[in-house]
């Protein structure tokens, strides 16, 4: 029942929209800072990440270490400029609810990841509020960019399957 208020009901589209201007919002400001700066480096955050991961109670664990080892950290470069274009692209497709489902997921991405690398910081928090966009659907998106243009594109495949059907009897 509470899914189907969150992906139907049009009151609750409003509040979807000041979650996702807010997620939009917060994304955007944060590759914005990286992008202007021009010199974002995540290789000391992920230094930091691997250091958190000995001891007796480690706060990153092994896969992720391993990961970071293998994957990500040889190939810093390539990260130094998905994160700050990533999270700003994020930032931009929830602001004007275009492509909102797969911005809000790639968000979440992102927020696991750091916390994954051992930061809290407010990435629970845009986890929990993105869960409510992800699942509702097409709610999250109607009074934006993605309401005004996936109907018409429903429309357009509905009526060339109709067609098809028409022609194929």
């Amino acid at each position: 029942m509470f899914i189907d208020i969150l992906r139907q009901n049009k009151n609750v589209s409003i509040l979807l929209a000041v979650l996702r201007v807010y997620l939009g919002y917060t994304w955007v400001m944060a590759g914005w800072g990286k992008v202007a700066n021009g010199k974002f480096d995540a290789s000391g955050f992920l230094q930091g990440a691997l250091a958190n991961a000995i001891g007796e109670h480690p706060a990153v664990q092994g896969w992720w270490v391993e990961l970071l080892k293998n994957l990500i950290i040889p190939n810093i470069e390539v990260f130094n400029v998905l994160v700050p274009y990533g999270e700003l692209l994020v930032g931009i497709g929830l602001l004007i609810g275009c492509f909102t489902k797969t911005a809000v997921f790639f968000g979440m991405m992102m927020n696991f990841s750091y916390m994954f690398s051992g930061t809290t910081s407010t990435n629970p928090q845009m986890v929990l509020l993105s869960m409510f966009i992800l699942v509702s659907a097409m709610n999250a998106g109607r009074y934006g960019v993605d309401g005004m243009i996936i109907p018409t594109i429903k429309d357009k495949l509905l009526a060339q399957k109709t067609k098809k059907i028409k022609d194929a009897a």
